[in-house]
């Protein structure tokens, strides 16, 4: 049988593709891989198409038994990125992370969980796809693709984690000088935080205006600021409404970056 077996499943294992983005007017979040370009990276090292699933580790990652013979990429912030070779009964032990908070377990073929609107991604805030891993978990895996491994160049890049801004839709219900103290300020990442959001520890942003907003559409990289004045970065399981005014949004180039923070970091913005 084509399959892995879970043996420990590190702090937070899941399964993630690309995702289930353009389905925010049915309340779906986008989902999918956190550090997307990550996860396209092992996909070609090992020869999968762009939207196979892999599973995505968080801070401390799975150690896995393979049934059968498989090529594994293990990709994330400043690591080997090269494929190579398991044997049958072979185990894998990802470990703790030593920069970023996530890495990428691709095998050729994908993990093969039963698809739902599109994606096999793991949902945290609405528990579409497949649950988190577990310990004894058996994962099974797609059939051979067509596609040959592709042999990338060793990607090692020190990104210093400044992400960009644009101002608004709410900047207008903070004080004025709210964005020059978003972007004036060494951020540092709270551990509570999650594929939901990033909680950033600092000082409060201040409010004008103290009324309720109404729920309205919000995106992922939106920076909603709730009354503790303590800005939320919204990453990929997102709610796709919120109460929040939303001070400022990070561009999606910079979502990656962001993806790879870990408790205890240090971030700043730029406008």
């Amino acid at each position: 049988m084509s399959a892995i077996d879970v043996l420990s499943p590190g702090v937070l294992t899941t399964v993630q593709d690309l995702g289930r983005p353009g389905l925010a007017h049915l309340g779906v979040s986008p989902s999918g891989a956190v550090d997307a370009p990550s996860l396209e990276r092992g996909n070609r090292l090992v020869g999968n198409g762009r939207t196979a699933a892999a599973l995505e580790a968080t801070l401390i990652g799975p150690r896995l038994r393979f049934r059968c013979a498989a090529l594994v990429a293990v990709t994330g912030p400043r690591r080997d990125e090269r494929a190579f070779e398991v044997g049958a009964g072979d185990e894998l032990d990802v470990g703790r992370l030593e920069h970023g908070a996530r890495a990428y377990v691709c095998v050729r073929g994908g993990i093969d969980a039963a698809p739902v609107l599109g994606s096999r991604s793991t949902d945290l805030l609405t528990g579409l796809g497949p649950a988190p891993l577990r310990t004894g978990d058996v994962l099974a895996l797609g059939p051979e693709p067509r596609t040959a491994p592709e042999p990338l160049a060793l990607l090692r890049v020190d990104v210093e984690p400044v992400l960009h801004v644009h101002p608004g839709p709410r900047d207008d219900w903070f004080a004025p000088d709210a964005i020059d103290a978003l972007v004036g300020t060494d951020w540092r990442v709270s551990p509570d935080s999650n594929r939901v959001g990033i909680r950033l520890e600092g000082p409060a942003l201040r409010r004008v205006r103290i009324d309720e907003l109404l729920s309205e559409g919000v995106v992922t990289g939106a920076l909603q600021v709730p009354p503790s004045g303590l800005p939320i970065l919204l990453l990929n399981d997102h709610p796709t409404t919120g109460g929040h005014p939303v001070l400022a949004v990070v561009t999606s180039d910079d979502l990656p970056i962001a993806g790879q923070l870990r408790p205890g970091d240090r971030v700043s913005f730029r406008r």
